[in-house]
């Protein structure tokens, strides 16, 4: 009887062991195999590089690239040469692009956003719209940069900056980045001032939001900070002043001569003894550009943000992104092949699908991108009601796992005529606009062909705030096919005015025109397409430490 309960036992024991042991080995099998095991299926992403069409196609899309370079050289070579001569060397001053190489870890790896912004102004080119916008990494912490280009109408604000900056500090306050404003601005451009008034009031708000929010904010002062512009140091947390050059004052020394006939320098009035010493305005005091940005650099690694750790070891794409190029068809490009878009831009070409056989005129499905998991949706045909159902329901998967979603837009024109089947077809639609605009996880929108109409809403268009939205060259956006526009109001003109109205509406509907008036975050090239999508990622990646419990922001002296 004792040996038997001794047998039961060592039975016992030995049962557990033997269940121990066969979880840990399914465990070590996993992590082991891990590593090696490629998920999802690859992509069929072949295409016949020599055929007469891809020739064809490549053609006229390296026209249009060509064509959008020229413009972004434009925009983004400042006020001209004469400006930048008595910026640099009259003045004394370091360009806003050569600022920033100071700031940044690595200019060459940042990303401006919205280049494009202020080209084709009724009031005429505002090249960058006076700002220029990058986000990068000061010590490792992504930081989104705000620098007025003094070489642009003397750094004044156009109604246009006051968009961009606006557009920007939405960046931030989506990403929770924390933001450096460089400062070198004559203030509002007062022709405009009735479209800056207003606006410009709600970049100040927006400062003091985020600074009870527990968004870090810094100034730079390398200029002059005259009017509205002077509020911007006043309300950060910190801000650095270069002697001689920085001055803050809400009237210049010409308006104090007009109102009290007296005579005072820049420098007496408002420079950086003044504000350093006296006034308490500014908390740093730089001899140099090169100091303050240095003191900038020890200012950021203060704000107490881990560095983001970015994904390693992942694979490229099976196919070539430049490839890209020659896959935008010359005519009728809504009938672009959206697989071989994604088999460019995901790792490995992998992509595991969701509802493949249902709503075929949308691709859902999930993919990694530079070592991110993400969800992508992207346009392969009409909107139809099962189509949007399908993303609906796509998207909801994606909000509950906390996966960020990556739309890539091409409307094509609807094919559906009749009165039921389109009534459908807007229950669909609007299930599919609801669940994009409720969804907490980061959206992100590239526009690779057309974006017309409601799909524009429904793929995650600029009304419906996704954290980044990019445009390739090639790309249309209006709010119906441009044929149905010229139909719908050219019946009862003349060919002269048809012809206007055709060259108006082309024009109005192109992507430069669009990025200029900021309705994307930037043009870009189809081939850089999954670099900066990495980089979106990355950024939207970093996270903040908890904030204090607390409704005010720090107040300056």
């Amino acid at each position: 009887m004792m040996a038997l309960r001794s047998l039961s036992l060592t039975r016992t024991q030995v049962f557990r062991l033997s269940i121990s042991t066969w979880k840990t080995s399914i465990h070590c099998r996993y992590m082991a195999s891990s590593p090696s095991k490629k998920l999802f299926k690859q992509l069929n992403g072949s295409v016949d590089i020599s055929s007469d069409e891809y020739k064809r196609n490549l053609a006229k899309s390296q026209h249009i690239i060509n064509k959008y370079q020229q413009i972004l050289a434009a925009a983004t070579s400042g006020g001209g040469e004469k400006a930048v001569a008595r910026h640099t060397q009259r003045n004394k001053k370091l360009l806003a692009q050569d600022r920033l190489r100071l700031l940044f870890d690595d200019a060459d790896d940042a990303l401006e956003v919205m280049p494009l912004a202020g080209i084709g102004m009724k009031y005429g080119d505002i090249p960058r719209a006076g700002i220029l916008a990058v986000i990068g990494k000061i010590n490792g912490i992504y930081c989104l940069v705000i620098a007025n280009d003094a070489t642009v109408k003397a750094g004044t604000i156009y109604p246009i900056s006051l968009t961009k900056q606006l557009r920007c500090m939405r960046i931030v306050e989506h990403c929770k980045l924390p933001c450096v404003f460089v400062v070198d601005s004559g203030g509002a451009f007062l022709p405009l001032q009735s479209e800056i008034f207003n606006p410009g009031g709600r970049t100040f708000y927006k400062e003091a939001l985020f600074n009870a929010m527990g968004i870090p904010q810094m100034a730079i002062v390398v200029g002059s900070c005259t009017a509205g512009a002077a509020y911007v140091p006043a309300m950060v947390q910190e801000a650095v002043i270069v002697k001689k050059i920085g001055t803050i004052f809400l009237a210049g020394p010409p308006l104090v001569k007009a109102a009290l006939g007296e005579l005072i320098s820049p420098e007496d009035l408002g420079g950086a003894d003044v504000h350093c010493s006296k006034s308490g305005l500014t908390d740093h005091y730089a001899e140099t550009e090169e100091e303050a940005f240095e003191t900038g650099r020890d200012i950021v690694a203060s704000f107490n943000v881990d560095p983001v750790r970015l994904p390693e070891g992942y694979d490229e794409p099976a196919f070539d992104p430049e490839e890209l190029i020659g896959l935008i068809p010359c005519s009728e490009q809504h009938f672009m092949d959206m697989y071989q878009v994604i088999a460019r831009i995901v790792d490995g070409s992998r992509f595991q699908e969701f509802k493949q056989k249902y709503g075929q005129t949308l691709i859902t499905g999930f993919a990694f991108i530079k070592g991110h998991l993400v969800g992508l949706i992207g346009n392969q045909g009409s909107m139809t009601e099962k189509a949007a159902l399908k993303g609906a329901h796509f998207i909801q998967v994606c909000d509950q796992r906390n996966i960020p979603i990556i739309f890539l837009q091409n409307t094509a024109p609807d094919s559906e005529s009749d009165a039921v089947i389109s009534g459908k077809s807007i229950g669909g639609h609007s299930k599919l606009m609801s669940a994009v605009a409720c969804c907490q996880v980061p959206k992100i929108t590239v526009i690779v062909g057309n974006s017309f109409g409601p799909t524009n809403y429904m793929m995650a268009g600029r009304s419906f705030d996704p954290r980044f939205l990019f445009s390739w060259p090639n790309s249309k956006i209006c709010i119906s096919e441009p044929d149905v526009v010229m139909k719908e109001l050219s019946e009862s003109l003349s060919e002269e005015q048809k012809s206007k109205l055709t060259e108006r509406v082309e024009t109005q509907s192109n992507a430069v025109y669009a990025s200029g008036r900021i309705w994307d975050d930037g043009v870009i090239l189809p081939q850089d397409t999954r670099k900066v999508l990495g980089q979106c990622l990355n950024i939207i990646s970093q996270k903040l430490p908890a904030a204090s419990k607390t409704n005010y922001n720090v107040m300056r002296i």
